[in-house]
């Protein structure tokens, strides 16, 4: 994609100011440079799902250069451009797919990406016809990997907190729901057991969440069962300041929460609000713990 900016820029340079294709240039340029930046020095959590961001600036910079190069491909700095960009693409490919799935795959990629590479160097001299079959051959080849990666993620279920693509997947490839009764984790969803789903019914209209519990996708669990509002203490991974202590337990004195769920795990390592530990320890220092399909509840009406 930046080789494309590159060349797509340059062999606009004397275009018109008001020039479509190197409007779009910039515009989809810009995007790739500052997303690719924000990712270079973010910190904190990253997942790799996040690079999604890129692919339209990705996909555009490369149809737009590819376009005009081809039709450049007489001027031999374009043609040579374009077959350095499907060499480094198949190259890109192989190194991507790698030998564990179908290991027929990426020597296959690469072998018809540098066939493809030599025969675009010398399009110009090949008649029309043939010029065409080079050019649908380059794309056939540099779109069988991703083609074969997307019908493998298409033909796989996924399920879970976390996007993955291809053939195996990371952390939210397969399951993501926690056994019936479990109390569901970071990046699992809670599928509460038919007695604690009742239970998160009772009454459920008088208090404004049924429940609370720390990690949202272990509130998401119970809300879905239940059909009441469960507070997810912490957000995500519970380390984000709300609610705090304080505004906790004004929810509890005025009756807002029926019950604390959990023993309030969460993923604050060195950094991140500690506020949802101890709301869980507050909890735990003044109800009555009870077991209910193996989750932990706290009944926040009666104090022990």
């Amino acid at each position: 994609a930046l080789l494309a900016l590159g060349a797509g820029l340059w062999f606009t340079r004397r275009a018109p100011r008001t020039d479509a294709a190197r409007a779009a240039l910039l515009l989809w340029g810009g995007w790739l440079l500052v997303t690719a930046l924000v990712f270079s020095y973010m910190g904190g959590i990253i997942h790799p799902y996040y690079t999604v961001a890129l692919a339209p600036a990705v996909g555009a910079l490369t149809g737009t250069a590819a376009v005009q190069l081809w039709r450049m491909r007489a001027h031999p700095a374009a043609s040579g451009l374009l077959s350095g960009g499907v060499a480094l693409t198949a190259l890109t490919a192989y190194l991507l797919l790698g030998s564990s799935w179908q290991p027929w795959l990426a020597p296959t990629v690469l072998v018809g990406g540098l066939l493809a590479a030599v025969a675009l160097f010398f399009a110009a001299h090949l008649t029309r016809w043939a010029a065409s079959f080079v050019a649908i051959f380059s794309l056939v080849v540099l779109l069988s990997g991703t083609g074969a990666y997307t019908l493998a993620t298409a033909s796989t279920p996924h399920s879970g907190a976390i996007p993955s693509a291809g053939p195996t997947s990371g952390f939210g490839g397969r399951g993501g729901f926690g056994g019936p009764g479990g109390p569901g984790s970071l990046l699992s969803t809670t599928l509460p057991g038919e007695s604690l789903t009742a239970l998160l019914k009772q009454e459920a209209s008088r208090y404004t969440w049924t429940a609370a519990t720390v990690l949202s996708n272990a509130a998401a669990g119970y809300q879905l069962a239940s059909g009441a509002p469960v507070l997810a203490v912490g957000g995500f991974n519970g380390t984000d300041p709300y609610p705090t202590l304080a505004q906790f337990q004004q929810y509890v004195a005025n009756g807002r929460i029926h019950y604390f769920l959990g023993e309030g795990m969460t993923m604050r390592g060195s950094t991140g609000s500690d506020a949802a530990q101890q709301i869980a320890e507050w909890v735990a220092s003044r109800y009555q713990a009870s077991t209910v399909d193996g989750v932990t509840v706290y009944d926040l009406t009666t104090a022990v």
